[in-house]
């Protein structure tokens, strides 16, 4: 499953709030933050069983179509089948990811982005709705 935004006008301070329910059989699910498909600020990417770490976030960037390092925490809330949300607040130097059990995680804008102009969720999670403010 595959959900896109073009032409957000998320600014620094902003927060994306996304509500979902993740699949009953997930494997995976990510959600993109940036100025196109080829340029991720922020991709968040929960893994149910990474051949390296288990069950894992990981978060990474991409410019020009290539991923740079990755960052990978083993807190993870996430259980198949239910429902969640996430809070990404923008803070203009990084990006703070607020769990559904209250986790932090800050990854940096690496892109150096002044707006988050694109959104993308994918994988085995259907969006219930989504907001920023």
């Amino acid at each position: 499953m595959s959900f896109e935004v073009h032409n957000m006008d998320m600014k620094t301070g902003d927060t994306l709030k996304i509500k979902g329910k993740i699949a009953d059989d997930a494997d995976k699910f990510m959600v993109n933050l940036g100025s196109s498909e080829g340029h991720i600020a922020m991709h968040l990417n929960p893994r149910f069983h990474d051949d390296i770490d288990g069950a894992v976030i990981v978060c990474n960037s991409m410019c020009n179509h290539c991923w740079d390092s990755e960052h990978r925490d083993s807190n993870f809330p996430f259980s198949k089948g239910e429902e969640v949300k996430v809070c990404i607040t923008f803070k203009g130097d990084n990006f703070e990811i607020k769990l559904p059990n209250g986790h932090m995680i800050e990854f940096p804008n690496r892109l150096s982005l002044d707006k988050v102009t694109y959104m993308s969720v994918q994988g085995d999670f259907k969006m219930v709705s989504f907001k920023y403010c």
